[in-house]
């Protein structure tokens, strides 16, 4: 088969694809990944074929425009745990903003090319990153299968589907649907006609755990989340066992490509994990690495090192709530402090892992140093942290992996060629 993964120009995102593009690849299949220019030498890192469609989108510097000024990112929260929210005025308000604000910046500069590329190529299954919307158009008018795959907490299908119900019960005149007209236009373009298949993929690729998975109606095709961390090395110091408990605190790289710092404390945090007889790895960027005042003794400040080569000898992990972060830790079985932004999926998937019992939260507009010592020697004492995250782990490997995926997914196209 000819499989392209198409992507917008979002790093964390795309690097979850790339074991599944591997095993596809090393399945004999001819793959090829799609993404704005801006991606390109990520994609050719992986060892991947890439292939740049059309300009890159101005979503992170809007962002920054929007820190610099303490302007929020985006007003309307997509997490949905708060049901009494979403009401049908702030479900519309809502879609006006994400597609304004969002999709619409992320989408309309590639859509063209991608739809040129799917039709010259001839894929037979296009892959989708779960916000890549003109990805399934592109599918649609070449005639391709196409999965959306998610790399969190899927709360776009949650929230759709609440949306649909508040649609569905007001008068015809007023059922408005934001979504459906800018994505139904882009289909339009492209000889396409709009079906909620465009939103929720004709089966959805999903590495979140059964037991930290919402409850949504879609076709799932559950798949084994695998670290992939780029090209990296192991530095020495990490060959050797520690002597004592290592707690690793890792914030990622989003929040300062994104908004040019961190959403909690960093100094803070340090200050109040000195006194723990506990080894403090922090993983920072040179520049931000630049901004602390002193490192405490007990600390070892680096810029990188990979992750699924520390985590294993943590004894616990603090860190943003990154879908990557989080699952990488999960795989090694290791207990987890979660602080997480606000807004999007990282208080949804903070709140599962906490309620499985793998780990705690605190929201990052709470955080302080008492309270992050605290739960840090928390995880360090109480052992149900570490039965539970042991749980969590051994459920995640049991996961089909990604061959065995790669092989339901030649099935599932099979049969969408036969049925068309």
């Amino acid at each position: 088969m000819r499989i392209l993964f198409a992507t917008h120009e979002e790093k964390t995102h795309f690097l979850g694809m790339v074991p599944l593009a591997w095993a596809a690849h090393n399945a004999g299949h001819e793959v090829l990944v799609a993404s704005q220019p801006a991606l390109t030498d990520v994609i050719v890192s992986t060892g991947l074929t890439a292939v740049p469609v059309g300009g890159d989108h101005t979503l992170q510097h809007l962002l920054r425009l929007a820190a610099a000024s303490d302007a929020r990112e985006l007003d309307h929260d997509l997490s949905g745990d708060r049901p009494d929210k979403l009401t049908w005025e702030y479900l519309t308000a809502g879609y006006e903003e994400w597609v304004r604000w969002w999709w619409r910046i992320v989408n309309d500069p590639m859509a063209d090319d991608l739809v040129d590329l799917c039709r010259a190529w001839r894929p037979d299954l296009v892959i989708w990153e779960s916000l890549t919307y003109a990805a399934p158009v592109a599918a649609r008018a070449a005639g391709a299968a196409h999965a959306r795959f998610v790399w969190s907490s899927d709360l776009c299908a949650r929230l759709r589907a609440h949306y649909l119900r508040l649609r569905d019960a007001r008068p015809p005149g007023e059922r408005v649907d934001r979504l459906a007209e800018w994505l139904g236009g882009l289909a339009r373009a492209a000889g396409v006609e709009f079906s909620e298949e465009l939103v929720s993929g004709q089966f959805t690729i999903d590495q979140v755990p059964g037991s930290l998975r919402l409850d949504v109606d879609v076709d799932h095709v559950p798949l084994r989340y695998v670290p992939y961390n780029g090209r990296s090395v192991v530095p020495r110091w990490l060959r050797t066992p520690p002597d004592r408990p290592r707690v690793c605190l890792t914030l990622g790289t989003s929040s300062v490509e994104r908004l040019g710092g961190y959403a909690v404390p960093v100094q803070d945090l340090l200050d109040a994990l000195a006194g723990l007889d506990a080894e403090i790895v922090v993983t920072l960027p040179r520049e931000q690495q630049a901004e602390l005042r002193h490192v405490p003794a007990n600390a070892r400040v680096v810029d990188f090192v990979p992750l699924n080569v520390l985590a294993p000898t943590c004894s616990a992990v603090v860190n943003h709530a990154g879908p990557g972060t989080v699952f990488t830790t999960a795989v090694h079985g290791v207990p987890q402090l979660l602080l997480p932004y606000h807004i999007f999926d990282a208080p949804v998937l903070s709140s599962r892992l906490a309620e499985h019992g793998a780990g705690l939260m605190i929201g990052s507009h709470e955080v302080t140093g008492p309270a992050v010592r605290d739960a840090v020697e928390r995880l360090l004492r109480e052992r149900s942290f570490r039965l539970r995250a042991e749980a969590l782990r051994r459920e995640i490997r049991a996961q089909p992996s990604p061959d065995e995926v790669t092989r339901r997914l030649e099935d599932l196209t099979d049969a969408r060629r036969a049925a068309s």
